[in-house]
């Protein structure tokens, strides 16, 4: 029979039963979601815990890390809820508090914060390394989380300016039966980074930011013969550079720049004769010191709950 235990936690006077709970309860109803075998019951400063003795190990932990982010300041909700649950689930020693605390970036009322242990340790990487790849499936944060760090990098002087880039894939062809100009035809490509970068950066002050040269937004052919020095340097849609094309740009860094590069190799884009530039660079680049590679999967997909399921139903079909 499965040992079962019985376990009381008093919750520090300092923070509010009311918080910790959530409005109507929405976190204690989140963490018995999550723990359907625990018994647990709240009355003034307790909180009691009834059921198998791991689930309630778990729970208890849980708490603890709950308590340290209501006294830190962060807005606990169903969703804290369930993201810490699925740390502690994959590794009973992972600290919810440090991933969900840990402030990248606030801009115009709202804070940016890694949402799982995967993002934090890309994140982690991003500030160790000079060169960071993000490689995973849509969703998991790779191009916002370093345009983030890149927007914090600016404003703490660390840099002079971000460049953001892009590889436009339909360049040839069908680019050209667009309508207008080479920018007009180029725009659609660069659009989700002029996305993301505004909701870091003052609309109002891009403008200004991309004619001083502070921001520039291009598309991946504007870096050839290039030198980009003290620049944090971002590659999105790695996955479809060739591998000329990834060494051409990785060769563009400069004196006191950074770069990453994100990607997801199961969506390229390029003509199957054409091998993808980051499908190959980790086994060209892995004996060469201060590069990382963080891999994220459908864990760390911080959309709708259903875009992790597709992922994982896509893994499964390309498995058979």
């Amino acid at each position: 029979m499965t040992a079962h235990l019985e376990h009381r936690i008093t919750i520090p006077p300092e923070i509010s039963m009311a918080e910790l709970l959530g409005r109507r309860d929405e976190v204690l109803r989140a963490i018995e979601a999550g723990f359907r075998d625990v018994d647990i019951h709240a009355r003034g400063n307790e909180i009691t815990l009834a059921g198998p003795t791991g689930d309630v190990a778990l729970v208890a932990r849980l708490v603890d890390e709950l308590v340290e982010m209501a006294a830190s300041g962060t807005p606990l909700t169903p969703d804290v809820v369930t993201r810490s649950v699925a740390m502690l689930a994959a590794d009973a020693g992972a600290r919810p508090a440090d991933v969900l605390t840990f402030n990248i970036l606030s801009s115009r009322g709202k804070t940016i914060r890694p949402k799982t242990t995967g993002q934090k340790e890309y994140v982690d990487a991003i500030d160790r390394h000079t060169v960071t790849f993000g490689i995973g499936p849509a969703g998991t944060g790779k191009t916002y989380l370093a345009m983030a760090k890149a927007v914090q990098a600016l404003q703490a002087r660390e840099v002079n300016r971000i460049v953001l880039t892009r590889p436009a894939v339909e360049a040839g062809e069908r680019l050209g039966f667009l309508p207008g100009t080479l920018n007009d035809k180029i725009d659609p490509y660069l659009r989700p980074l002029y996305d993301a970068l505004h909701d870091m950066v003052d609309p109002d002050s891009i403008p200004r930011l991309m004619e001083a040269g502070t921001i520039e937004v291009a598309p991946l052919a504007y870096m050839r013969g290039r030198t980009l020095n003290d620049s944090f340097i971002i590659l999105d849609e790695a996955q479809n550079t060739s591998t000329e094309q990834m060494k051409m740009f990785l060769t563009r860094l400069g004196f006191g720049s950074r770069v990453v590069v994100t990607g997801d190799v199961t969506q390229v884009d390029l003509p199957s004769a054409t091998t993808s530039g980051l499908r190959v660079v980790e086994s060209i680049l892995k004996d060469v010191d201060d590069v990382a590679f963080c891999r994220l999967s459908s864990s760390d997909v911080v959309r709708h709950r259903l875009v992790s399921d597709i992922i994982d139903a896509y893994a499964r079909w390309d498995r058979t």
